[in-house]
């Protein structure tokens, strides 16, 4: 166990709360499981889903191990080639018009051969936050035009939104939020900022309008977002208000201490129990310390990633930090207040608590380019101290080496430098030898 720690490079913070969120999402994914396997073949068995969510579990933190020895800087080239291709995925996404259990699953693909769902949101805005480093990184240091940005910016991040758009809003909301709050942290000018902020708004309402009047064009949810928002600002019944009413049922239900592990009344009728609204059970069954506890750890986490953001030695790695560390703590506080009501309905998942396979693996993807960038202090340490000891000892050799030689030519010469020996007498039979070998 002490080596595999050991083995363990970056921020050993990090990794910790990384291991404290994944550990505690097996109980409340456990307990509020017990719709789903009661909807799925009515036997009520819920060790299979916590079997499927410790393999995602398990895979999710294999692949921050393997992520982690990657040198982040490669990553610069990687989010060139791979953002067309997931334009491309999330075109397809979006036309597939599938459908699980009735309900719009266009946010999602199917794996072939494999039998996995996969969101490529999640992936599009993992790699649309490197390529927003990357460009900001590159740009710090030459004068660039607000023209040429708009260009090898802005248009890349409009048009992943807009892909985005049409089937997830609060997640292109997240993602716009998020690269706008990268730029102004990369010191993209303000003049420049405020002309890309209101030209999102306008194109957004260019959309509706133009989903409203043709809502048959083109796959859209745009009715389920204006349906949310007016819920939420009203007290009309919808599946949403009755979502929201059972979990807030659950969080009264709470109180300090909670009802005890797996004593949650609400998970059997709480619709994505498991997912969505798993706060409202950790909270139900855990009660107010529950709640506090994993909002501290992913505060904490927030705090250790501006740490390890100043920290960084490159502008490329603080940026890096910022724009995949961020997105993840604030897609946790956005589900938690969507529990308590403080924002309407949106969808989106508690990371590395909530069940579900694509978003823990690409939420494992970004920690581990967090990781790699927190280990490269460490390298250099590493680096710099083998190479004062291979100097040391390639002194100590050389050094032995020319008191070898000293000794030996003190002790003998070379055969060329000899005195010649001359023999005198003869011991042959040869009277011309001693002249010959003279």
């Amino acid at each position: 166990m002490k080596e595999l720690i050991n083995n363990l490079k970056g921020d050993k913070v990090i990794w910790a709360f990384i291991a404290l969120l994944a550990l505690i999402s097996f109980m409340p994914v456990y307990s509020a499981s017990s719709n789903l396997a009661y909807g799925a073949n009515g036997s009520g068995n819920t060790v299979s889903f916590l079997i499927k969510h410790f393999a995602h579990v398990g895979i999710g933190f294999l692949i921050v191990y393997m992520v982690h020895k990657i040198p982040y800087h490669y990553f610069k080239a990687i989010s060139m080639i791979a953002l067309p291709i997931v334009g491309l995925l999330l075109l397809y996404t979006l036309f597939q018009g599938k459908t699980i259990g009735g309900a719009n699953a266009s946010r999602w693909i199917q794996i072939p051969f494999v039998g996995i769902s996969f969101q490529t949101s999640t992936l599009a805005s993992m790699v649309l936050m490197i390529y927003v480093a990357r460009y900001l990184a590159k740009k710090r240091e030459i004068e660039d035009t607000f023209q040429k940005s708009v260009i090898e910016l802005w248009l890349p991040v409009f048009a992943i939104i807009m892909l985005i758009l049409p089937a997830n809003f609060s997640t292109a909301a997240l993602i716009f939020s998020m690269v706008v709050m990268l730029v102004f942290v990369g010191k993209y000018p303000l003049k420049y900022l405020g002309i890309v902020i209101g030209a999102g708004v306008i194109s957004l309402a260019f959309f509706i309008l133009v989903a409203k009047n043709f809502p048959d064009a083109f796959p859209n949810r745009v009715d389920t977002w204006v349906s949310r928002i007016e819920n939420f600002t009203s007290d009309k019944p919808d599946e949403d208000n009755y979502q929201i009413e059972k979990a807030k049922i659950a969080i009264a239900t709470g109180g300090i201490y909670g009802v005890g592990p797996g004593k949650s009344i609400q998970k059997n009728f709480l619709p994505q129990s498991s997912s969505d609204f798993i706060y409202a059970i950790i909270v139900e069954e855990n009660g107010l310390l529950g709640a506090l506890t994993v909002m501290f750890l992913y505060i904490m986490l927030f705090i250790r990633f501006l740490i390890a953001s100043h920290k960084a030695n490159t502008l490329f790695g603080k940026l890096l930090v910022v724009g995949l560390g961020f997105p993840i703590v604030f897609q946790a506080l956005i589900n938690m207040a969507v529990a308590v009501e403080l924002l309407p309905v949106t969808g989106q998942t508690l990371p590395l608590i909530s069940s579900g396979g694509s978003s823990i693996w690409m939420t494992c993807v970004s920690l581990g380019i967090i990781l790699s960038v927190t280990k490269k202090d460490e390298e250099i340490a590493q680096e710099n101290l083998e190479k004062a000891q291979r100097e040391e000892a390639l002194q100590r050799l050389i050094e032995r080496e020319m008191n070898g030689e000293n000794d030996s030519e003190e002790e003998e010469k070379p055969t060329s430098e000899k005195e010649p020996q001359y023999a005198i007498e003869d011991v042959s039979d040869n009277p011309m030898k001693a002249v010959m070998g003279k």
